[in-house]
């Protein structure tokens, strides 16, 4: 059996970014290199677990032609990050909750921006307007773009 190439996206609440993240992320991968076997998820450093995506961000992604109206969200487990070769967070913070929480799987963790060089936190529209998701929509796709081959590399 091929092991899939695993990625764990990670935000605050797992109700905005990370769901749009992995629902961008999923399109990409499918997309682009379809013969791969991905397994692609999201949780929340904080996140309390059932909550639906926000509804300026499911409208956010169907304005990409993605469905995330199904989304639920759920905390960050040992269990849960164990299972994934890369972890992609939105903001320094989550990716240093996570090293210090999982000391083991501290070289798999990363901040978005950092899979083009950069170090660049996906800022929580959460509260703001719909315009603030659209901006956060895009800005996530931007990331996944440029650092598309590293997410690759690093995954599998």
């Amino acid at each position: 059996m091929i092991e899939p190439h695993s990625i764990l996206l990670i935000c605050t609440a797992n109700q905005c970014r990370s769901p749009m993240a992995e629902a961008l992320l999923k399109r990409d991968l499918f997309e682009k290199y379809p013969k791969t076997a991905w397994e692609v998820e999201s949780a929340g450093t904080w996140a309390e677990p059932g909550h639906p995506a926000t509804p300026f961000g499911v409208k956010a992604m169907a304005e990409f032609g993605l469905d995330t109206s199904n989304h639920k969200s759920r905390v960050v487990t040992s269990e849960l990050v164990s299972r994934f070769q890369l972890i992609l967070t939105m903001e320094n913070g989550h990716k240093e909750a996570i090293q210090i929480e999982f000391p083991d799987l501290a070289e798999r963790v990363f901040l978005l921006s950092e899979m083009s060089g950069e170090n660049v936190e996906v800022a929580d529209p959460v509260g703001g307007s719909f315009l603030d998701y659209q901006n956060t929509a895009k800005e996530i796709e931007k990331w996944i773009e440029r650092g598309l081959p590293k997410i690759v590399e690093l995954s599998g």
